[in-house]
């Protein structure tokens, strides 16, 4: 088979659509382009690339290289730039975790009543809510104790109080009923 200039169309000739059964003679040649008048009639555009020459009904076939490179040049084809993907912050982040056991505060309890342990608890809580609102920080879980709830009513009464604060029971799984999570909300309205 010869090939008439190697990759060069003129006007009048008949090209076949690479990808599409589409086979039509060429009426106009424009910087890389080719419109086609279809078998139907239809005038269609394609580039260059995407066609190639038919002879009395057989397609001159290109070269290997040559398909390559056309298929090289084709979108479907190009690769496409591998980005990290970026995950929200809030699922990696951490929540602040604040345990207010006693015995995790203080080193003895030895001559503390039953108030004073709960009074120094609500004040580690509440310097603790007060430092997360300065850093922005979105989360923290208050580890409370399972116990008789009375810390728990407590600090529920105590974070009711700040109109920035959303709260929900902490992850089970994690920490049982014994936790309470705190949701900050950044920008109050």
């Amino acid at each position: 088979m010869m090939r008439k200039n190697k990759g060069v169309f003129e006007i009048g000739d008949i090209v076949s659509v690479i990808d599409d059964p589409i086979t039509g003679s060429i009426v106009a040649i424009d910087d890389g382009e080719v419109v086609l008048e279809t078998e139907d009639g239809f005038e269609m555009t394609f580039l260059v690339s995407e066609v190639v020459r038919v002879q009395s009904g057989e397609m001159i076939l290109p070269s290997y290289e040559e398909v390559h490179k056309n298929l090289q040049h084709k979108e479907v084809y190009k690769k496409k730039p591998k980005r990290p993907v970026s995950k929200p912050k809030e699922r990696n982040a951490p929540p602040m975790e604040v345990d207010l056991h006693i015995h995790k505060l203080i080193k003895s309890t030895k001559g503390m009543t039953n108030h004073d342990m709960v009074t120094l608890q609500l004040d580690t809580a509440k310097r603790q809510l007060d430092f997360a609102i300065s850093k922005r920080i979105p989360k923290v879980v208050f580890i409370h104790g399972v116990g008789q709830g009375v810390l728990k009513e407590e600090l529920k009464y105590l974070f009711g109080r700040y109109d920035n604060v959303r709260i929900s029971d902490a992850d089970y799984k994690k920490y049982g009923l014994g936790a309470m999570e705190l949701y900050i909300i950044q920008n109050p309205k």
